[in-house]
């Protein structure tokens, strides 16, 4: 038993481990692992071995002997070659998570179709407006030929002859420990309790086939990024007759040049010169939908916000709309004639000083980028 792992380290629990953690620790693994979910190749023997080391580690007998003695000679009927299933098989242990009702999952019932995820990039615009547009997505749908059934017209798929159409075979040992059952998927029809004699020559006996499908999409005013549009039915198809999975748009919204999103409400920044910080204007001011008037008062200081109600992004759960904030930033003149210079001096009875070029390429960017809002950009 040298190539046999420890229980305790299997379920990745220490040997003083409560009962509650053995068992927390096995339903976490046994869902993890079961070959119902987990399609990998190892899936059913590390299922296997995870069944078995609850099945010792949970009774107090077993768990008593196994922490004495350890792993027992095989010879001497310690689990028939490692692989024994005490009890219950998978189906019972699927059932026991995933809703079966105690019963064994019947592997020919109707099989919902897998759920599809689609990313989409939108414009800055297109997400606070919404818009309509089609995508085209490759899934698997059920084959028009054979309705999902995998035969070909006229005949149809035959209970398997070794499991009895259950998808299942036991193999019952007696131990010392008691009567075991190792339930394992039909190796004669893979788990699916039917045989296909004649298979269909569109899906090859698979019940499905790979398409690519073009679909409308509604994108709703308001929508912002990573958001996420459930489509019902529009994801894979299902099997014998099961629903289709849905379609999930996960919505990526691309960065604009002068506006800027947070929430409902809508930041940009635009710029003043000094005359008309100190005396106060009324300026133009670009929206997400038209150009509107604001009032500049008298002494207004670099930074200060403005509030404008109403013109920021249609909520998209409810009435009305965000607000859009502006803030201004005073920008220094860098070229002045002399006599501006003086009268400058004489207004702040200081000397010359010279202008920050970084602050000066900062207000020609934001220059810029507001000329761009006021063609639509």
């Amino acid at each position: 038993m040298a190539d046999k792992r420890d229980y305790y380290e299997v379920l990745g629990v220490g040997k003083d481990a409560s009962a509650d953690d053995i068992k927390k620790s096995y339903r976490k693994l046994a869902r993890q692992y079961h070959p119902d979910v987990n399609k990998e190749a190892d899936a059913e023997s590390k299922f296997k071995e995870v069944k078995e080391a609850y099945d010792v580690l949970s009774d107090d007998g077993k768990r008593s002997t196994y922490d004495r003695f350890g792993h027992v000679d095989p010879n001497q009927g310690m689990g028939g070659g490692g692989g024994a299933d005490f009890g219950g098989g998978f189906g019972d242990i699927f059932d026991m998570f995933f809703g079966g009702g105690g019963g064994r999952r019947d592997p020919n019932a109707p099989q919902r179709g897998n759920d599809l995820q689609y990313t989409m990039t939108v414009e800055f615009k297109e997400a606070v407006f919404g818009k309509e547009t089609e995508i085209t997505i490759p899934r698997t749908e059920t084959c028009d030929t054979c309705h999902g059934n995998g035969a070909k017209p006229g005949t149809k798929p035959e209970a398997c002859s070794v499991c009895k159409g259950s998808g299942q075979q036991e193999v019952v040992q007696n131990t010392p420990f008691g009567r075991m059952v190792n339930r394992r998927a039909c190796t004669n029809c893979s788990g699916t309790g039917r045989i296909i004699k004649d298979k269909c020559g569109t899906c090859h006996g698979a019940g499905k086939v790979k398409r690519q499908r073009k679909i409308k999409v509604r994108i709703p005013a308001g929508v912002d990024d990573g958001a996420q549009i459930r489509m019902s039915g529009e994801g894979e198809g299902g099997l014998r007759g099961g629903p289709a999975g849905d379609l999930y748009i996960v919505i990526r919204v691309k960065s604009h040049e002068f506006f800027e999103r947070e929430g409902d409400d809508i930041y940009c920044e635009v710029p003043l010169n000094f005359v008309q910080a100190a005396l106060g204007d009324e300026i133009e001011i670009p929206t997400l939908t038209e150009k509107v008037k604001l009032k500049i008062p008298s002494g207004t200081q670099t930074g200060t916000y403005f509030r404008l109600k109403g013109k920021g992004v249609p909520k998209l759960r409810g009435y009305g709309q965000g607000d859009q904030h502006v803030k201004v930033t005073i920008v220094t003149p860098t070229s002045l004639t002399d006599n501006q210079k003086e009268l400058l001096r004489q207004f702040g009875g200081l000397s010359s000083d010279s202008s920050n070029g970084q602050d000066n390429e900062h207000h020609e960017s934001i220059f810029e980028r507001m000329k761009k809002a006021f063609r639509g950009d």
